[in-house]
């Protein structure tokens, strides 16, 4: 009973998800697909939350799945944040979907199963869990991207997004192979009892160090590996978009937490002189220029938002830098800023489908020129969403940035800040235009003119997110202090 309660939320999530699928099979009606889905979601959540509240040191048993499935604060947390994120980004797809003539209920059983895979991944303590929980999220992901059948765009996404991840699976596979040659062990505490031992120095760990490396950097598409995003995001429908941009993002995250800090957290392997904290510093800082500097010279908003997702990508892996030296402060401050960015970067996505309707959407800058005169409270939710993007205070993206920044700066990383910072004031310019062009500008004469949707689903997404960036802005410390007691510790 105790290990039921433990596993509460993979089983209401499953069980959720497996409705949801007999209900698109056997109903005739599509229109509440999106609000069971979002009820599943937030219920699986909720549980997570009681689980939370009630200790899972109060319970017995845990060990019965343990080293597969690792049942503590962190696996928690990443519940509570993937399922808000899912639950957004369902709550925009019941908007969008129809408008656009998608909806086929398959999308949230896709998306159902998806989080499913993300949460798996999350809890993951052995390698083999972690990598079927790692396909199964992006499988569902791949095949939302793909949604829009017709669109040439949306088969090129996809197909990009299909072939790199399969090539980056296969390289963490291998690194995942050679690791268990090495070290004998598929655990990542067995892993790095070995590793403390003194195998760091083995040529196959390093390899396997390196192609893992390589692997995760794609999954959180970071510069270099970071070429399908772009079109994946574009052609994707804007909920798949919001999927992958928050969902899958905290997935990968929350993977590369594990595996560093866990497996790979010996003091060799965290060092910086032969170790992976070099490596992701370097990655983090090609990251947020090259996103920053190509963001800026985009005219679709999906594609300036996707470049500023791999800008947030780069933002994140200072702090998982930073874990070398102060895990538990980076660590949570990795977390705060993964909240931050889910509920900024969905409720983004969310105002601008509410932006546009059928056949006449928002997608380039120019579209959005002059809606905030036209249409001033559906304009207003975007740009209040490009501020906290921005880290303008007091929205919640001012306090992510703040605690990484402060947590690399306290673990000796000043370079990196620095650049971590005038990365920060570059990225402002493109979230600021979008300002301008919905304020300051007017719509070319002859240009078409993008007209609200009316959706009851995309505007509570909207709200929920404001909510939520304004609370997190202004009272940070509660769930900083969440944020703590889920971070992990070296080994």
């Amino acid at each position: 009973m105790p290990l039921a309660l433990a596993l509460s939320p993979f089983l209401v999530l499953g069980f959720g998800a497996l409705l949801i699928m007999l209900a698109e099979a056997f109903g005739s009606r599509r229109g509440g697909m999106a609000l069971g889905s979002t009820i599943v979601l937030f219920a699986t959540g909720l549980t997570a939350a009681g689980l939370w509240m009630y200790g899972l040191e109060n319970l017995k048993g845990l060990e019965a799945v343990a080293p597969w499935l690792l049942l503590d604060r962190f696996t928690l947390f990443f519940q509570m944040l993937l399922c808000l994120g899912s639950a957004l980004a369902a709550l925009t797809a019941g908007g969008y979907l129809p408008e656009h003539e998608l909806d086929r209920g398959e999308f949230y059983a896709l998306l159902l199963f998806a989080t499913f895979g993300a949460m798996m991944v999350s809890a993951s303590g052995d390698l083999l869990t972690l990598f079927l929980g790692l396909e199964t999220m992006s499988l569902g992901a791949y095949a939302m991207t793909a949604f829009r059948k017709a669109s040439p765009r949306a088969t090129e996404g996809a197909l990009k997004y299909f072939l790199l991840g399969s090539f980056a699976a296969a390289i963490l596979l291998y690194g995942f192979a050679l690791l268990y040659g090495a070290t004998g062990h598929t655990d990542l505490a067995g892993i790095s009892k070995v590793l403390r031992a003194g195998a760091v120095k083995d040529p196959m760990v390093v390899t396997s160090l390196v192609l893992i490396l390589v692997g995760l950097v794609f999954k959180v598409s970071a510069v270099p590996f970071h070429a399908w995003t772009p079109d994946a995001y574009e052609g994707a429908p804007t909920p798949a978009t919001t999927y992958m941009a928050v969902v899958v993002k905290a997935g990968a995250f929350a993977m590369m937490l594990r595996i560093l800090l866990t497996a790979f957290g010996d003091a060799q392997s965290m060092s910086w002189s032969a170790g992976w904290p070099p490596v992701l510093a370097g990655i983090a800082v090609l990251t947020m220029t090259v996103a920053n500097l190509v963001a800026g010279r985009q005219e679709s908003v999906k594609r300036m938002l996707a470049y500023s997702s791999i800008a947030h990508a780069g933002y994140l892996l200072v702090g998982v830098v930073a874990t070398m030296r102060a895990p538990q402060q980076a660590g949570a401050s990795v977390l705060f800023y993964l909240l931050g960015y889910t509920v900024s970067t969905a409720g983004a996505f969310a105002a601008l489908v509410l932006c546009g309707s059928r056949g006449r959407e928002t997608v380039s800058y120019e579209d959005l020129a002059g809606i905030g005169r036209r249409h001033p409270a559906v304009a207003l939710p975007l740009a209040f969403f490009a501020l906290s993007l921005a880290g303008i205070p007091p929205t919640v993206g001012f306090f992510a940035k703040w605690f990484v920044f402060r947590a690399a700066v306290e673990s000796g990383f000043y370079v990196l800040t620095i650049v971590a910072f005038l990365n920060s004031v570059l990225g402002a310019y493109y979230y600021i235009r979008v300002l301008v062009y919905m304020y300051m500008r007017e719509p070319a004469v002859g240009a078409p003119v993008a007209v609200p949707m009316r959706s009851g689903y995309v505007v509570a997404a909207v709200i929920l997110s404001a909510v939520m960036v304004i609370v997190l802005g202004v009272a940070p410390s509660d769930t900083l202090d969440v944020a703590v007691a889920a971070a992990l510790s070296p080994g």
